[in-house]
């Protein structure tokens, strides 16, 4: 799969996420899925991150976030915990109050599909040296 093709991923692409830029670290894009329009109250989206791309650490009030990756490999981790690899296929659901972040390995294009409720409290960056530590086991 090229470049092109993993950045479409089975929802396209989006546009760039310049709402929430500065929670993240690298680039992302952004296309809604479903939100308050629709008459729902979560919103669902499509993110893709470019490889090295992650959002900060952040924690959902008054909801929940479930994350359905549908391409590339990702990172998930939850605070006092090692961050976990992500592939297509795989879920993670996230509780209210847990402090997490995710994103694209160094090395790959990651998208998925968040689905949210409540608001998002948004915290510090996952610093870089932190970021970098992080392995791949094969």
């Amino acid at each position: 799969m090229n470049d092109k093709d993993q950045q479409a991923g089975i929802f396209g692409l989006g546009a760039v996420n310049s709402a929430y830029q500065q929670y993240f670290t690298g680039k992302s894009y952004l296309k809604s899925l479903a939100n308050a329009s629709d008459d729902v109250d979560v919103h669902v989206s499509n993110v893709t991150f470019e490889p090295g791309c992650r959002n900060n650490w952040h924690i959902h009030h008054n909801g929940f976030q479930i994350l359905l990756v549908t391409s590339g490999k990702g990172w998930y981790q939850a605070a006092g915990e090692p961050a976990r690899l992500l592939h297509p296929g795989d879920v993670v659901t996230i509780h209210e109050g847990v402090k997490h972040w995710h994103g694209a390995t160094k090395d790959s294009w990651f998208s998925h599909v968040a689905i949210t409720k409540g608001t998002s409290e948004w915290l510090e960056p996952v610093s870089d040296q932190a970021y970098a530590q992080l392995r791949e086991v094969k």
